[in-house]
């Protein structure tokens, strides 16, 4: 069976690539289990080493990937060598940093006669389920961790991104990684379920929707092992009266429009308050107008084509439902001669006079798409933030650092911002909470999930 990836760009076939058959999927995880108990006994030093010259093969590719990327997805490409230069490289190098400090033995109070530890050992075989919206940027919060425990890593990445999967196996294979402890495979739907379900896949690292990650969850039920699910958002931002309005607008209008809405921790929903609605609004749309959609290939894009029709109608259907309801849409779609129904051409929305009623302020978008509400204060912020099936990111807008650690004590989500957004800190636990998914990625914390708990009780005969 062939599998083939439509460009955004222009509906053409960019990649075929023929799915993995049964006989390649058993041999792939033969092959991960058997190489996986010779990787384990390597040493830190050399995974580390192996590892950094992997990165290495990112960086000096990022121009060539980069435009790959933009033809796979659609974002400008502008933008896109920088997933790899910036967030992937930054991402790999601090979980490779750490993973001495995280994966050390963990003393404990010490007896006469007896030597006591816990030990950190490697699960095995890592599946990594990856999308296409930041293919690099979300595979690497497994990949390089998983194989710095001493794991080994099969990679299934989206259908829209399969080249991307094909690079993680190059860099590693530069890199001298031993043969079976990365490999990818090209796979259907039903495949990921049934490669789940196979007794030498010990641990799944799922990126996707919500729909997605129930799927993989039932899959994972049949077994006793867990997984790793960052679901989907819908992200909010409250900006306080005593806010820099010029700072919250220029960071919200691009966490809002970046990668044209397309991210899990996008900014979807703003609360504002009354006192500055009116001036955020203006200045808000303002700069949203100052985007150029377009062509992707073009230097002088800054917002391209969503990553497939049907996204980009999903998000229309939101909208106009919205204004049936009520809402007013304060961007006029045809400033951006691009924009056009029927294709992934979307332009940038800003919607106000929205409540919660309707769709758009409490149904993920994953679009270029926002809706701005007044609020009286800090509590009716809190209570609207609150009010949604997801929690993934949450930020604030003040210049009251005790305000914002008191409210952010009351928002359910799984990182706080406060004067920033849209952005991951490998030094802090990626999480969420509610339907955003369970479990952790990033950070030292991060090294748990990929590593099971041995115990050590020695009796030492005098």
């Amino acid at each position: 069976m062939i599998q083939k990836t439509i460009s955004p760009i222009d509906g053409s076939v960019y990649v075929e690539r023929a799915l993995a058959d049964d006989a390649q999927v058993a041999n792939a995880l033969e092959k991960a289990v058997a190489a996986q108990k010779v990787w384990r006994k390597t040493s830190l030093e050399e995974r580390a080493a192996i590892c950094l010259k992997a990165v290495e093969y990112f960086l000096n590719n990022a121009d060539e990937m980069g435009l790959e990327l933009t033809w796979q997805m659609g974002r400008p490409v502008r933008y896109t060598a920088n997933e790899i230069r910036k967030g992937f490289q930054e991402r790999a190098r601090y979980m490779i940093s750490v993973a001495e400090s995280a994966l050390a033995d963990v003393e404990v109070e010490q007896l006469p006669g007896f030597k006591r530890f816990i030990r950190r050992d490697p699960l095995g075989v890592v599946f990594v389920v990856a999308p296409w919206n930041y293919p690099y940027l979300t595979s690497v919060n497994s990949v390089i961790p998983a194989i710095m425990s001493g794991n080994a890593v099969i990679l299934k990445h989206a259908q829209q991104t399969p080249l991307c999967a094909e690079r993680y196996a190059a860099a590693f294979e530069y890199a001298g990684l031993p043969e079976g402890v990365f490999q990818f495979l090209h796979l259907s739907h039903q495949q990921v379920a049934q490669v789940i379900g196979d007794t030498r896949i010990d641990y799944v690292a799922f990126t996707g929707s919500v729909e997605g990650g129930h799927a993989v969850q039932k899959a994972i039920n049949e077994r006793f092992i867990v997984g790793g699910l960052e679901l989907g958002g819908k992200d909010p931002a409250y900006v306080r009266a005593d806010a820099d309005l010029a700072d919250a607008v220029e960071n919200l209008v691009d966490g809002s429009f970046f990668n044209s809405g397309q991210s899990c921790c996008g900014i979807e929903r703003i609360y504002v308050h009354q006192d500055i609605y009116e001036e955020f609004v203006s200045e808000f749309v303002k700069l949203t107008k100052t985007y150029t959609l377009g062509n992707p290939t073009n230097q002088e894009t800054t917002l391209g084509p969503m990553v497939r029709t049907a996204a980009a109608d999903f998000a229309q259907k939101q909208i106009d439902e919205a204004v049936a309801q009520g809402a007013t849409p304060l961007i006029d779609t045809t400033l951006f001669s691009s924009h056009q129904k029927g294709t992934p051409y979307f332009a940038p929305q800003v919607l106000v006079n929205v409540n919660h009623s309707m769709s758009i302020m409490t149904e993920e978008t994953f679009a270029p798409v926002v809706g701005i509400m007044p609020v009286s204060g800090d509590e009716e912020a809190i209570r609207l933030m609150n009010d949604s099936q997801y929690g993934l990111t949450a930020s604030i807008w003040t210049a009251d650092i005790d305000a914002a650690l008191s409210i952010g004590e009351q928002v359910e989500t799984g990182t706080w911002f406060m004067n920033r957004c849209d952005y991951l800190d490998p030094a802090l636990a990626w999480t969420g909470v509610k339907n955003s998914g369970r479990g952790c990625t990033l950070s030292k914390i991060g090294y748990e999930a990929l590593t099971r708990p041995k115990s050590f009780h020695l009796k030492i005969n005098s």
